[in-house]
């Protein structure tokens, strides 16, 4: 007895930053990795949103899916982060 449950899984994820600049540079980063993202079971969508954020949106048909669109969104913050904190630390020297 096997029950077919149908649901999607939507939500969405903001990033804000100091300046139009590095969010710019952080969209046109992401974007290489954009259609990659794409699947079957998930779809992410990516919007400036306003100067100093980037919106990130997922739909998902599975929760698995969904995580591992998460994880990826989350990796590339920490990226950003860490690549941020080069440039700051360059700017001091």
């Amino acid at each position: 007895m096997s029950k077919n449950i149908s649901f999607s899984i939507k939500s969405t994820i903001e990033f804000q930053f100091n300046t139009s600049q590095t969010r710019d540079i952080s969209f046109n980063s992401f974007l290489p990795e954009f259609k990659r993202l794409q699947t079957k079971r998930s779809k992410i969508s990516i919007e400036k949103k306003n100067s100093l954020n980037i919106v990130f949106e997922i739909k998902s048909s599975d929760i698995t899916a969904f995580r591992a669109s998460i994880n990826e969104i989350i990796s590339f913050g920490k990226v950003i982060t860490e690549s941020m904190k080069i440039v700051d630390n360059s700017k001091i020297k």
